[in-house]
């Protein structure tokens, strides 16, 4: 059994520029593992407490120097010299130490980057493949992995890119191709061609908090021709060989119990929005819609699901926040068929496994994300592959802090060999592809 020999924490840089926390953890028999705790733009209400330092004077009050006291004060003593042999009696004793239910103690961002760092350094104690030890915790004994569906975010709007459209993300989802290196070509070539239209178009080729490009748009509906003819340009079929997903943040937008689309001068009841994606639904090939509606609008979660889930996924992020009881009052509700899972919105990767197996008992799909802050931690395709959902999403295949994640899907696959089976149209588990 490997005991925890010592832990580092540093305050590093997302993606975004801001500050956030890296953790290193060694355990005696040499064996080291690193975590990062990634940060969201488009955050929700009922998310975990990421603990920020907010004094002005440091980061525009972005710090977290108090978290990562909070790891050397009072996290690594109690952890340093523990015998372990699954981390979530390290997860446990965080959970113990902060008290709370939101982690408003410790903060999610380091129970996080710790529980990470510890769950790596021991999958390289039992040499295997991060993968590998993490399946361990969601299906014993498998030795077929499923490389999962990417969904890529190429065209950023929302608080990912502010100036571009209402919706923060339109995503492309290649599924008729062979395997993952091929389905990461297909996606690359649609960014690329999306680029070129753009410049053609005389639009500037700014790219938003996630890779994709940020036009500033006239519509939302605008983004949804963009990608169709980028799809067209590149060669393939829309509807056939690649799909459109949409990530509307729809909390971001609603005010005073009405949404309001400021870049079309619009505004909508929860019915006549749900209208909207009806229309663009029979228009469009789409597969998901991610928070179509506000956080707590929980009639209209179930008008959506009920009027469209049996053609594709409609999935709670701002919802659920990651979190098993407020997916339970999903699954009463009738609110949604799918979930989105972000470890950093529950802080823990045993709570973040509890959520994804208490999905599966309920038959409500699930896609593994990254945040808009992110680094260059690969750890979520490793998560992806190992709870075998079939869906990711980690951006566009654009700047390296998201490459870093496909690139590591692409590795996983060589690795796997013919043991691995990538999710295509037909296995795939999102109701809109079967």
């Amino acid at each position: 059994m490997a005991k925890i020999q010592g832990m580092q924490a540093l305050e590093v840089l997302d993606s975004r520029s801001n500050p956030t926390i890296y953790v290193k953890t060694v355990f005696d028999d040499g064996s080291v593992g690193v975590g990062y705790a990634p940060s969201g733009a488009s955050t929700g209400k009922y998310e975990a407490l990421e603990l920020r330092d907010n004094d002005p004077k440091r980061y525009e009050g972005r710090g977290v120097l108090n978290a990562i006291k909070g790891i050397r004060e009072k996290i690594a003593p109690a952890l340093t010299g523990m015998e372990i042999d699954d981390f979530r009696a390290v997860d446990q004793k965080m959970i113990e130490l902060d008290g709370t239910e939101n982690k408003n103690n410790l903060g999610a961002n380091a129970t996080l980057a710790v529980s990470i760092s510890v769950a790596e350094a021991l999958s390289k104690s039992k040499k295997l493949e991060l993968f590998v030890f993490l399946a361990g915790y969601f299906n014993p004994g498998n030795d077929s992995f499923a490389i999962p569906l990417p969904y890529f975010n190429i065209l950023n709007g929302g608080k990912h890119a502010v100036g571009s459209t209402d919706f923060q993300e339109f995503m492309i989802v290649p599924v008729k191709f062979p395997n993952f290196a091929e389905a990461l070509r297909a996606g690359t070539e649609i960014y690329y061609a999306l680029g070129k239209i753009l410049l053609e178009r005389n639009y500037q080729p700014l790219v938003g908090d996630e890779g994709g490009f940020a036009p500033s748009l006239f519509s939302n509906e605008q983004a949804m021709e963009l990608l169709m003819m980028s799809i067209k340009e590149a060669g393939y079929a829309a509807g056939e060989e690649v799909f459109i997903a949409l990530d509307p943040a729809a909390s971001r937008f609603f005010y005073q119990d009405i949404y309001q689309l400021h870049r079309e001068n619009r505004t909508f009841t929860t019915d006549e929005l749900i209208d909207y994606y009806k229309v663009w639904i029979d228009k469009y090939p789409i597969v998901s819609i991610e928070d179509g509606l506000n956080q707590d609008d929980w009639k209209g979660w179930q008008r959506l699901t009920a009027e469209v889930g049996s053609r594709l996924e409609v999935i709670g992020d701002d919802l659920y926040t990651t979190n098993k009881n407020r997916l339970q009052m999903g699954i009463q509700q009738k609110a949604s068929n799918a979930i989105l899972i972000k470890p950093n919105q529950i802080g823990t990767l045993s709570e973040t496994i509890e959520t994804i197996n208490f999905a599966k008992q309920n038959n409500i799909k699930f896609m593994v994300s990254h945040r808009s802050g992110e680094n260059e931690d690969t750890f979520i395709a490793d998560l992806a592959v190992a709870a075998g959902g079939g869906m990711i999403k980690a951006g566009a295949p654009c700047r390296s802090e998201r490459t870093s994640k496909y690139n590591r899907l692409l590795e996983i696959e060589t690795l796997l060999g013919e043991k691995a089976k990538f999710a295509t149209r037909d296995t795939s588990q999102n109701t809109g592809l079967q």
